[in-house]
């Protein structure tokens, strides 16, 4: 999951030296810039940082002295990341009509890769909350992206999205949130409850067709490329599995979100797209609407537990601020199916909240 920094002026100032914990990444790097810079006119003393990365990835942009303007470096270190999924990712959505980043450049063995620069504004930092009317096109470009990619979707291409994968994330949520974060032992009725209403979830996810999935396509991971398509970034995780995957995490975003209303009508053009190129979304609306629902609520749980891990595993507590969104997610999704009732008495229990009477779905 990407983090952006704040807009790079992209002008060719002096820059403050790179860091680096490892001396020997550091020599590494200077001279795999040294024997690509001149392929590519590069201009060493112009690289910066791009971004920060929930992972152990990092990304520099570098000036060039050509036309191109500038490039980003990727610095993901091959004992910690595996640059290999990035690669092939890219090549299939290229392929599928999408604007991704080219890899120009890729030294397999030490984890440095050269990319085009798709720009320094994300959707996120553009969109305004309190206009959905005026964030409506970007959210139909988005979707015009995510039904090219779909319609590109092979089985046994990219990894399945499969039972074993599903649980694992869940348990992400026991394990790192609830545990680690809120201190509680995940025993007794507790973990029945989070147990049954993991099965349930589990089994109507694995009952959505299966089309490629991005698994983070979010207004954070989109670029202002400033023509008439968005770029797709963080792209690496993508897996073969449930086709409400995407759509969910556009709508029900990490870092934003929209009135249910807001929601809906993004989700309806969504499903009318996918129907009319002939993806396989259910022909009921409200049926697909539910399956997306529950999708989604599998994401908020994962996602609650990796934040919770990333604050208390690897330093970054900036995620875990944005917890409370997520557990208003899933509380709205919890309190809207009866099958799900044991998992609101849990999140209760969790957050030491008291039980709600009715439903409103609100602002999550």
């Amino acid at each position: 999951m990407t983090a952006s920094s704040p807009p790079d002026s992209g002008a060719a100032t002096p820059n403050p030296p790179i860091s680096w914990s490892d001396p020997e990444r550091a020599r590494a790097f200077a001279q795999w810039l040294a024997a690509v810079g001149p392929r590519h006119q590069l201009n060493p003393a112009t690289v910066r940082p791009a971004s920060a990365d929930a992972s152990f990835r990092r990304y520099f942009r570098v000036d060039t002295n050509g036309p191109a303007g500038t490039r980003i470096i990727m610095d993901a270190p091959p004992a910690r990341e595996d640059s290999t999924p990035f690669v092939r990712v890219a090549r299939l959505m290229r392929e599928a009509g999408l604007v991704v980043p080219q890899v120009l450049e890729w030294d397999e063995a030490q984890g440095f890769l050269l990319l085009d620069d798709l720009g320094h504004r994300t959707m996120l930092e553009v969109i305004d909350p309190m206009d959905p009317p005026a964030a409506r096109p970007l959210y139909d470009q988005a979707i015009d992206a995510l039904v090219r990619w779909q319609l590109a979707s092979k089985p046994a291409v990219l990894p399945a999205y499969d039972r074993a994968l599903l649980e694992r994330e869940l348990a992400l949520f026991p394990d790192w949130y609830v545990a680690r974060h809120r201190g509680l032992r995940v025993e007794g009725p507790l973990a029945d409850r989070l147990q049954r209403s993991f099965q349930v979830i589990v089994e109507n996810n694995l009952a959505a067709p299966s089309v490629y999935v991005h698994r983070d396509f979010m207004p954070r991971n989109l670029m202002i490329t400033g023509g008439p398509a968005l770029g797709v970034l963080d792209f690496q995780d993508a897996v073969y599995g449930p086709i409400t995957y995407d759509i969910a995490s556009l709508m029900r975003d990490a870092f934003l979100s929209w009135d249910e209303e807001v929601v809906i009508d993004a989700t309806v053009r969504y499903w009318e797209k996918a129907r009319k190129a002939g993806l396989p979304v259910d022909e009921d609306f409200g049926a697909f609407y539910r399956a997306v629902e529950w999708m989604g609520l599998q994401r908020h749980l994962k996602v609650a537990g990796i934040f919770a891990r990333l604050t208390l595993r690897d330093g970054k507590p900036r995620y875990l601020a944005d917890a409370p969104r997520f557990i208003t997610y899933i509380r709205a999704t919890a309190g809207r199916y009866r099958e799900l009732a044991p998992l609101l008495r849990a999140i209760d229990e969790i957050e030491g909240t008291e039980p709600v009477t009715g439903f409103a779905y609100g602002r999550v």
